[in-house]
């Protein structure tokens, strides 16, 4: 119950799904939370049930469009004011839309980078001096499977998890030596909100292809998050770890 214990977490789209249950577990492990999302009421309510259960304020939302600097500025002043510190980053958030290379609007290119790649990239930059100051720090990216493999009609949502994997690559060979790890987990298909917001059965071919014949929940992402962003993973930095139920070894 206390392998987080003393440890503050920022959570980018935690209002729900993945980020909704590293909430709940990062608690449930004696850490400090901000949840941040653009879903400023969900983001709310996760808030009030989980300082209600813990009969306690563990956790604060606050609003963050992840593609805007001054947000993720205000994040991390909240993590340090409320609660003292910041020691986890979890770049949780993300949107996905449909389109081939030909297919993809320039606007719709734009929308996908500036939430996925961007706004990872602002977060890492928002969170390392608050990590500097606690003398170290663990950095999830959440990327996808679709980072590491290809498919023929997700050109934006592709290049920006892609780029998400050797961003994380980079920034922990930058940070090694001031104990800021930085690793990227690759979650195959997950029974989310956002993952279930498509066409009816859109999910069913990649189940098929997975070899465990099954999708994940959210808290089975959330298990591998929990780990890298404990002690046990300290000696772990630059891995990409898919959670994908054997989708991307065949």
């Amino acid at each position: 119950m206390d392998r987080l214990k003393g440890k503050v977490a920022l959570i980018s789209g935690g209002a729900r799904g993945q980020g909704a249950a590293e909430a709940r577990l990062f608690v449930g492990e004696g850490a400090r939370v901000v949840v941040g999302d653009v879903l400023d009421n969900q983001a709310g309510a996760l808030a009030d049930e989980i300082n209600k259960k813990a009969n306690a304020r563990v956790i604060q939302a606050v609003h963050l469009d992840v593609a805007r600097a001054a947000d993720w500025r205000a994040a991390v002043e909240t993590c340090e004011r409320e609660f003292g510190g910041l020691d986890i980053l979890v770049n949780n958030a993300g949107i996905a839309r449909t389109g081939g290379v030909h297919d993809t609007t320039e606007e719709g290119w734009d929308e996908v980078i500036n939430v996925n790649q961007k706004g990872v990239w602002l977060g890492m930059k928002a969170s390392v001096p608050a990590m500097r100051r606690r003398g170290g720090g663990s950095i999830i990216n959440i990327s996808s499977i679709y980072g590491l493999i290809g498919s023929p009609d997700m050109a934006a949502y592709h290049g920006s998890k892609g780029a998400v994997r050797l961003l994380t690559k980079s920034a922990a060979a930058q940070y090694a030596q001031e104990k800021i790890r930085v690793n990227s987990i690759h979650p195959g298909v997950i029974l989310t909100p956002m993952s279930q917001s498509g066409p009816e059965g859109n999910l069913q071919p990649v189940i098929d292809r997975t070899p465990m014949k099954r999708a994940a929940q959210p808290e089975e992402v959330g298990w591998a998050v929990l780990f890298l962003a404990s002690d046990e993973a300290s000696f772990i930095t630059g891995a990409e770890i898919p959670v994908d139920g054997g989708y991307t070894a065949v």
